[in-house]
């Protein structure tokens, strides 16, 4: 099952399920984070709620894909009331090609080809990532990103502000989780994902790492309920000026990742602090590739274009670089 989440100026928020190139509005929840909390105080599925809320209206998936339509299409997962109780978060090295770009980054600034930490984390995730079922492994690297003030939706930009030194696409997907009433995280769904960095900043030093993901991001356009995380393959591509410039093919999903997904839930939702009734989680899972390790630098209006068909629909979203000089920002005393 594939939802999606739209908005319409004088028809509001809605839900929809996607049927081929079909949309079918729900009659009842007006998000997919009403829709997941019904289940959950129902006790049943999401694909339980479908019979008996589920319309007869629908909306043609293409124009409104295509930005043609009065209705937006938004990002597939979000808390709709509070922008900021959705925190987006992010596992790194949990894909080969993910470390070897951070081994060539290390090599380019030491000088050497001894191995560096971020290739040891994933040599870590290879050998006690994967446990066994209810057992904890080995620890991943985990980010912050943001929360869901920067969370963009498909064909939105991306901005690169004044004091970034690059911007980026992460093909990455995510998982969209609600906390339940008694602090239980549930699992949604997964969608694509770009988590957009600065690896201009990172390359300079490891230790600039997290301020080189504090960006924007976007998610979408379909959220996947009730799908297997196994061998997920697609592609990713930039386009500028309606050419593609450069593009390669990718691969994630448990089958190629050093870390199964459970491990990764457990080490993000073990700490009481993330587990609070009613926030939303975005997490992204890693990128198994992207363009800055083939040395492309994006330029303003580029479009990053991340496709895996078992997620659904591409993502597209154009890069916007905004002017500079970078604006002090002062603070004042009380």
């Amino acid at each position: 099952m594939r939802l999606i989440q739209l908005q319409h100026p004088r028809h509001g928020r809605r839900v929809a399920m996607v049927e081929g190139d079909t949309l079918r509005l729900f009659d009842t929840f007006k998000s997919v984070y009403a829709m997941a909390a019904a289940a959950i105080d129902s006790d049943v599925t999401l694909a339980d709620l479908v019979p008996n809320n589920l319309g007869k209206e629908s909306l043609p998936y293409d124009e409104i894909y295509e930005g043609q339509s009065e209705w937006k299409l938004l990002p597939p997962f979000d808390h709709p009331d509070e922008p900021a109780f959705c925190f987006i978060t992010g596992t790194g090295l949990s894909h080969k090609k993910s470390a070897d770009n951070r081994q060539a980054m290390h090599v380019a600034n030491v000088g050497d080809d001894s191995v560096s930490d971020s290739m040891k984390m994933y040599l870590m995730g290879m050998e006690g990532g994967r446990p066994a079922p209810g057992v904890v492994g080995v620890q991943p690297e985990w980010f912050y990103k943001c929360n869901g003030t920067r969370l963009q939706a498909h064909n939105e930009p991306l901005e690169m502000p004044p004091f970034a030194m690059d911007g980026g696409e992460e093909a990455e997907p995510v998982g969209a989780y609600l906390v339940g009433p008694n602090g239980m995280p549930w699992r949604v769904g997964f969608a694509v994902g770009n988590e957009f960095s600065d690896h201009v900043l990172e390359q300079q030093n490891y230790l600039y790492l997290s301020s080189s993901k504090l960006r924007a991001c976007s998610l979408g356009p379909e959220l996947v309920v009730g799908e297997p995380f196994d061998d997920i393959v697609g592609e990713v591509r930039v386009e500028r000026d309606g050419n593609v410039i450069w593009r390669t093919d990718v691969a994630t999903g448990e089958a190629n990742m050093c870390h199964s997904v459970q491990n990764l839930e457990h080490h993000h939702f073990k700490y009481p602090e993330h587990r609070r009734p009613g926030d939303v989680h975005l997490h992204f899972f890693g990128a198994d590739a992207f363009s800055y390790g083939d040395k492309l630098k994006l330029q303003d209006g580029d479009v990053m274009v991340i496709h895996y068909p078992k997620l659904g629909r591409p993502l597209r979203n154009p890069m916007k670089v905004e002017p500079g000089p970078q604006p002090f920002v002062p603070v004042n005393v009380l």
